[in-house]
């Protein structure tokens, strides 16, 4: 019977393995698709929500699992983060208002990826963390503020607020565990709060060159690490 127990080890480790590989192939082509023509941008419409279907899968395929808990939350964050993705990529002519539904899914997105993150660890357990990451949102608040328009002022200032602390309770969190799934999360909520700086930059300060790379290449990695901070690990050596 223990023999069976590392074969069983390398079957799920190389399961993993291949849904990460397919993972960065749609990825990719959701990354040419968004950049390329506007016949290929079929593409992008296809391969940009089933990459964030694969990273689900990955999610519930990730055991064992920390706790039920955190694998229903990220699992859901996830979910709500796949109809970002839907509502955000639609042109305006198909969906009115599809950036604020963007918005909104994105938001409850981060409120379960907190409630995830504070499931195992005091919330607000780091007030320097806050602290820091909190300054950086003022800054680029500051920044972008002047670009958006009186209605989208509030949504987007209740998003930030949000994204922030998800954020920041990530890094505040592998602080107090040190474990190599709390520092995929953090590394996660970092990527994901740099994904959505890039967007907002793009969107209501300055066109930024290559932004579908750039915005896509740092939100594919983040939802991965989230995804992937959802499997128990022994502790970092």
């Amino acid at each position: 019977m223990t023999a069976l127990v590392p074969a069983a080890s390398a079957s799920t480790a190389s399961s993993l393995r291949t849904q990460t590989l397919l993972i960065a192939i749609c990825a990719g082509l959701a990354l040419y698709g968004a950049g390329a023509p506007d016949q290929t941008i079929w593409l992008h419409y296809c391969f940009k929500p089933l990459t964030t279907l694969l990273i689900l899968g990955l999610t519930w395929n990730s055991r064992p699992a920390i706790s039920a808990r955190y694998r229903s939350a990220i699992m859901l964050g996830i979910v709500f983060s796949l109809a970002g993705d839907v509502f955000l990529m639609l042109p305006r002519s198909v969906l009115a208002g599809g950036f604020l539904f963007g918005l909104g899914s994105f938001l409850c997105a981060h409120l379960c990826f907190l409630r995830a993150f504070a499931s195992d660890s005091r919330l607000f357990g780091k007030p320097l963390v806050f602290l820091v990451v909190g300054l950086l949102g003022a800054v680029n608040l500051w920044i972008l503020w002047p670009g958006l328009s009186a209605a989208l002022r509030m949504p987007v200032l209740a998003y930030v607020l949000c994204l922030l602390t998800m954020a920041a309770q990530a890094v505040a969190r592998h602080l107090a565990l040190q474990t190599p799934a709390s520092k995929a999360a953090a590394i996660g909520g970092l990527l994901f709060m740099l994904s959505d700086t890039l967007l907002a930059y793009n969107r209501f300060h300055a066109p930024l060159p290559y932004s579908a790379l750039l915005i896509l290449g740092t939100y594919y990695p983040a939802l991965w690490c989230i995804a992937n901070s959802v499997k128990a690990r022994p502790p970092a050596p």
